[in-house]
């Protein structure tokens, strides 16, 4: 069977755990979709190539990196962080302008420019004008409208009582009912336009503004990777691969970058060497260096059977959903997972099932693929 296999090297990586936001902890390993973007971006292709993947591979520490967070509110805060102007607010951009921040943790006040630091005076005249014109159409409100729809009201239960002295199919009924409509008509017409005049004049301008706050967050980062992958897929792909391996850059974060080591075209074999095995409790294979992400239904099926090398045991390890390719649903992307155990230092039984074998610079490695 024909495979390609990848020697990368990090010097380091993080591969976060979609689910975890002030501590962005990392996979181990890359999860099978990170790989699978990666060398879709690497080859230039724009629709999925169907692939699978073993991972495998060790890294020498962790660590935390710290980063500062940004964080949008959804609504402007008066008395805290940083009050921006987002550069087009009909966008999901985060192109913005400082506009002015707070000096103290409680205590302060945009509107009222009290221990604040101003940024850019023009957008702060701006900010406090949309302000006051807010506080303007809200006493307009009060003062015309709220009494214009009181008194309409009054009018409507006074015509509403005048129908009840008359059929229905008469015509004095028909006048107040008309009169009726027309009275709620000029109400709706009433708060139509003053809805689009706030809209226009104030709603629209005010949502460009936003609180902006920082915080210290952070990253786990892994640091001397050394990472072992075999990529099965038809033949054109392998090639796509192969010619384009050498623009993959990085894998994770952007500014986690990649040396490829090695990227050749190989043969894999079912076929295990029989020298490769021990001669202890069952002729187990030898103790590996690498940790793996090995398909959970197979070893729940004992299609690959795992053992210590020491003495024989059932090998433990931790058990990870991970995404691998996903579909388009709604216009939005669905994952497939994939149920994987996390484990190192293992042997496999001679019955085990759907397990290859490689060889590289003298050193044995299993195959298996998801």
């Amino acid at each position: 069977m024909k495979a390609i296999r990848l020697v990368l090297t990090q010097n380091k990586a993080h591969y976060r755990k979609e689910e975890t936001i002030t501590n962005k902890m990392t996979y181990p390993l890359p999860p099978f979709s990170t790989i699978i973007g990666t060398i879709h971006n690497a080859c230039g292709y724009k629709n999925y190539h169907d692939m699978d993947l073993s991972i495998q591979g060790k890294y020498e520490s962790m660590g935390k990196e710290a980063y500062t967070d940004h964080c949008f509110l959804n609504s402007v805060m008066d008395d805290r962080g940083i009050l921006i102007k987002a550069k087009n607010g009909d966008l999901q951009s985060k192109a913005f302008e400082k506009v002015a921040k707070a000096l103290k943790s409680t205590g302060n006040s945009f509107r009222k420019r009290k221990t604040i630091q101003v940024l850019n005076e023009k957008l702060m005249e701006e900010y406090i004008n949309l302000k006051n014109l807010n506080d303007e159409i809200a006493k307009y409100k009060k003062l015309k409208i709220d009494k214009f729809s009181k008194l309409a009201k009054t009018r409507k239960n006074s015509l509403k009582k005048k129908k009840k002295n008359f059929e229905k199919e008469s015509q004095e009924f028909k006048l107040i009912s008309k009169r009726e409509e027309e009275i709620k008509k000029l109400e709706r017409l009433i708060k139509k336009k003053l809805n689009e005049y706030t809209y226009e004049n104030y709603t629209k301008e005010i949502s460009k503004y936003q609180s902006l706050t920082t915080s210290i967050r952070y990253y786990e980062v892994l640091y001397g990777v050394n990472l072992v992958i075999h990529i099965r897929a038809d033949e054109k792909t392998l090639k796509d691969i192969y010619e384009n391996i050498y623009n993959l850059k990085s894998i994770g974060r952007s500014e986690d970058f990649v040396e490829v080591e090695e990227c050749e075209l190989i043969d894999l074999s079912e076929e295990l060497p029989k020298e490769i095995f021990s001669k202890f409790k069952g002729n187990f294979i030898g103790k590996l260096s690498n940790s793996f992400y090995l398909p959970y239904n197979e070893i729940k099926d004992k299609n690959l059977i795992l053992k210590a090398s020491e003495d024989g045991t059932d090998i433990k390890g931790t058990k990870y959903y991970l995404n691998k390719n996903y579909e388009i649903k709604d216009n939005q992307r669905v994952f497939n997972k994939v149920k994987v155990i996390y484990t190192s230092n293992y042997t496999i039984d001679k019955k085990s099932k759907n397990v290859y074998y490689d060889k590289i610079n003298g050193e044995d490695y299993l195959v298996n693929f998801l």
